[in-house]
């Protein structure tokens, strides 16, 4: 049993990594700024602020009217530099945990209204299908009527999107998940959550959704990478290719975020003949890479590779490409395979690297730019790296998904 809760005047001395304010004893105040004195309720360590008795000088009106009951975002309520900063600081903390010191560059801070994916959860309602977020610290769904990080395209889809939940929520153990991507040629659905033990859609449903889709003009609607309907190529640009994703296939959430990073490896690589692009996806690094040299790509997810392969055709000019889907924590690929490799670029999943990191160590890889989405995992597979004779040249903070305490980074090693 916990303690009982109490309401207690407190002074916030920091934000935390997962972005609330933190006050002794510790105390973790969601909504709160450091230097802030509020009143709150506390139980087990947890606080929810009953008042503000001092604010920041920091503190800033949020930008949209579901802030502090949606759980999308923590801190719009903290001005932008101080914001910015503050991840920064996150990625010297984590960094030097390993005994990792470097020069960390200015966070690249993501536009607001340029997210170009969401996932979106559909629950039943009293007037039809419910779309949203997840409120904060529960399971229970926010509806959104706006997103001020998001694409106004996507946020202008919205009550389509309600239509199209509708024929997903027809068993009542269903719980969807609307996975939407906003790409070149239309918007792009897939939904998972869907009860599939009774039969899934019914043929019926399944008429509906497409019927939803049709009129909203969507480009393709998938249940779990199964098409349900069709009519045209989901397509990005991936630097100078025109690439098809694959139903459920990863992409950055911000375009402007993604073009930083690729923007970082390609200025890093110059000069580099033969390159691996590692974890590479759909291709987000690999074309723009082939400009400079010839380039091995792998990744687990064979779709992507397909799509990948796929694109290759749609930019002439580039240096050769080879791409094999490859389980690069199972069968990583080998220091002696990486021989004649001038720069490794390496993106893993929130998981890191560990297998693949000690290969390239062994390697004589003089050169490597590592992109993670999980400061943590990064400098475990980092430290990996500066033991075997590398220096960690220069980190990046992106703030991919802004006003929330995700941060993603690139970064430069030599030898």
């Amino acid at each position: 049993m916990g303690k009982p809760a109490e309401v207690r005047d407190l002074t916030i001395n920091a934000i935390g990594a997962q972005g609330d304010g933190l006050a002794e004893g510790p105390a973790f105040v969601p909504l709160t700024l450091p230097g802030e004195l509020v009143r709150a309720r506390v139980e087990n360590a947890r606080g929810e602020v009953l008042e503000i008795l001092q604010a920041s000088a920091e503190r800033v009106s949020p930008s949209c009217v579901h802030f502090g009951e949606c759980g999308g975002c923590a801190l719009q309520h903290w001005d932008s530099a101080p914001y910015l900063e503050w991840k920064r600081e996150q990625v010297r903390l984590t960094l030097s945990r390993e005994r990792i010191e470097t020069e960390i560059l200015p966070t690249f801070a993501s536009p607001p209204a340029t997210r170009r994916r969401l996932s979106l959860h559909a629950r039943k309602g009293k007037g039809g299908a419910r779309i949203g977020f997840k409120a904060r610290r529960s399971w229970d769904l926010v509806e959104i009527g706006e997103c001020p990080i998001t694409d106004p395209r996507l946020v202008a889809a919205f009550p389509a999107l309600r239509k199209l939940a509708e024929p997903f929520l027809e068993h009542p153990k269903s719980a969807p998940t609307l996975h939407v991507t906003l790409t070149a040629t239309g918007i792009d659905v897939d939904v998972t959550g869907v009860e599939r033990k009774s039969g899934g859609l019914s043929a019926d449903a399944r008429m509906r959704a497409a019927e939803a889709a049709q009129a909203a003009n969507f480009a393709r609607v998938t249940m779990a990478g199964e098409p349900v309907y069709g009519e045209r190529q989901a397509v990005v640009r991936m630097g100078p290719a025109a690439v098809a994703l694959p139903a459920g296939a990863f992409l950055q959430a911000v375009p402007a975020a993604e073009k930083a990073m690729v923007d970082f490896a390609v200025e890093a690589s110059q000069g580099a003949s033969r390159l691996a692009d590692l974890y590479c996806g759909a291709g987000t690094f690999t074309f723009r890479l082939a400009e400079i040299g010839a380039v091995h790509a792998a990744d687990f997810t064979e779709g992507a590779i397909r799509a990948l392969n796929a694109a290759i055709g749609t930019a002439p000019g580039l240096k050769p490409i080879k791409a094999e889907a490859r389980d690069l924590v199972r069968r990583p690929v080998l220091s002696t395979e990486l021989a004649k490799t001038d720069v490794v670029v390496i993106d893993p999943p929130r998981a890191g690297a560990a297998e693949q990191t000690a290969e390239i160590a062994k390697s004589k890889v003089a050169k490597v730019v590592s992109v993670s989405c999980n400061p943590a995992t990064y400098a475990r597979d980092a430290r990996t790296l500066v033991d075997a004779g590398f220096r960690l040249e220069k980190v990046m903070p992106v703030d991919q998904f802004l006003w929330s305490p995700h941060i993603e980074l690139v970064s430069v090693f030599t030898r």
